[in-house]
């Protein structure tokens, strides 16, 4: 027996940050979208339990397995499709699609919920994002209109037919941006302002316009990502540049996919936007 489920990866804008002394509730409210890749999680029968990932550590995956009594033997492999630690929900992924893989495997009878649910406590646990994995639920372009967990937080879905080209610098660690006062009050002031204004005019332009703004105004462009960011946003083939929060990575917005193919810029990752459609 094997069973697969793919979570797709999560880019954010902007954001603000909205604490809760319930996991369930900790999170945050502001704009991303989604990627056609991800995480894939598959499990398989076998005679001793394994685990196969082909980059970073298991410690999402140990954490996932606390909320599952599991006592037959299988294998877990993920395949994680893009850089870990730079910004892509990588490990809310990973976390989402290993609790819907392990509910359907062993048939524990949770509904998709209560797995996000699952899954958004580890990543509070682990300090990661506090809104990828709500995000993953939905579609395209993503307002997480109200904090915290499927089941309690609130979502808007944009589908749109867009390519997106992305190139990471390397990871920022999240828990300690998130957790220090100072970052969290500027992030949380530029975040609510993005935040209301996209939220009164949904449009693409519109938030890549408010994600370059937040970018700037938070002070977490790196020289590189900023030298990037700019070469982009000077082509009349795209539609705008920005920083992934949290990740020392750009990301651009095109109609076609050639208009990056095309740019001479070395180890881009080009990717569509998920859509459940």
């Amino acid at each position: 027996m094997s069973v697969s489920v793919f979570t797709p990866a999560h880019i954010t804008g902007f954001f603000s940050i909205e604490n809760s002394s319930d996991p369930l509730k900790n999170g945050s409210c502001g704009a991303g979208f989604l990627l056609d890749r991800g995480v894939k999680t598959t499990l398989k029968d076998s005679d001793e339990f394994k685990v196969n990932i082909n980059q970073g550590s298991e410690i999402v995956i140990n954490e996932v397995l606390k909320y599952f009594e599991t006592e037959s033997p299988f294998e877990i492999v993920q395949d994680i499709q893009l850089p870990i630690g730079a910004g892509f929900g990588t490990s809310a992924a990973s976390a989402l699609s290993l609790s819907l893989a392990l509910n359907e495997f062993f048939d524990y009878g949770y509904s998709s919920v209560e797995c996000g649910q699952i899954a958004h406590k580890v990543e509070v646990s682990l300090g990661g994002g506090l809104g990828d994995v709500i995000a993953q639920t939905g579609s395209g372009i993503v307002l997480r209109t109200s904090p915290g967990a499927p089941g309690i937080g609130e979502i808007q879905s944009f589908d749109e037919n867009l390519f997106v080209a992305s190139k990471s610098f390397g990871g920022i660690d999240t828990a300690s941006v998130i957790s220090n006062p100072e970052h969290k009050r500027i992030i949380s002031e530029n975040g609510r302002q993005c935040f209301d204004e996209f939220k009164n005019n949904v449009s693409v332009n519109r938030f890549l316009d408010l994600s370059l703004r937040f970018s700037e105004n938070t002070k977490l462009m790196t020289d590189e990502v900023k030298s990037l960011v700019d070469y982009f946003n000077l082509s009349d083939d795209i539609l705008g540049s920005s920083m992934a929060m949290l990740g020392n990575t750009v990301f651009a917005f095109a109609d076609n996919e050639s208009t990056f193919k095309n740019s001479g810029i070395e180890n881009l990752n080009i990717d569509k936007l998920y859509s459940k459609r």
